[in-house]
């Protein structure tokens, strides 16, 4: 493995709503990209409509390179440990469903470690009173999602705060993680 391939990485998260989950990665220095995508299931290239249908296992998810060099994986999990309910198992606030379920996606062995000892380390904290559901798996081809849903909270900035707050998503983010 090269100097460059240690450095730049990639990291793939599903935490319901891929809209939702891009803004709270975006706004960290050392994140290079963040692409909506789907991702776990048994068909070449789904689409939304075929996703949303609970048809072919994706879930949304989304794919980060990033600098390891500047943001260590370690915080990318801190992100996305505080953007959802570890608890629900059956998708994420608002949204129901398998495709809207929560899970790590790993690349390499250290990845997997460092996720297994933070969902260990969520789990004995005693924030949530449920257990921890997110499972932590390995990558699986990750396919792009059309382009209206990329970067979506940049687009449609009014839709997407009305969105998180309709959901139920920054109300439980709220309750859970202000300190």
């Amino acid at each position: 493995m090269t100097m460059a391939a240690d450095r730049y990485q990639k990291a793939m998260f599903a935490g319901g709503c891929f809209w939702c989950m891009v803004k709270p990665f975006d706004q960290w220095s050392g994140v290079i990209q963040v692409v909506s995508g789907y991702t776990g299931g048994h068909v070449e290239n789904p689409t939304y409509e075929e996703v949303c249908l609970d048809a072919t296992g994706h879930v949304e998810a989304v794919e980060i390179t990033f600098d390891s060099e500047v943001i260590p994986y370690r915080k990318l999990l801190d992100v996305f440990w505080q953007q959802i309910d570890p608890t629900d198992a059956g998708g994420q606030f608002y949204d129901r469903g398998s495709s809207y379920r929560t899970a790590i996606f790993y690349y390499h062995e250290s990845q997997r470690i460092e996720a297994e000892a933070s969902k260990q380390e969520l789990e004995q904290s005693g924030r949530f009173t449920e257990p921890i559901v997110t499972r932590i798996v390995p990558a699986t081809p990750f396919y792009r999602a059309e382009e209206y849903h990329q970067d979506y909270y940049k687009k449609n900035l009014p839709h997407y705060e009305r969105y998180r707050v309709g959901s139920g998503r920054d109300g439980f983010i709220r309750a859970h993680w202000s300190e």
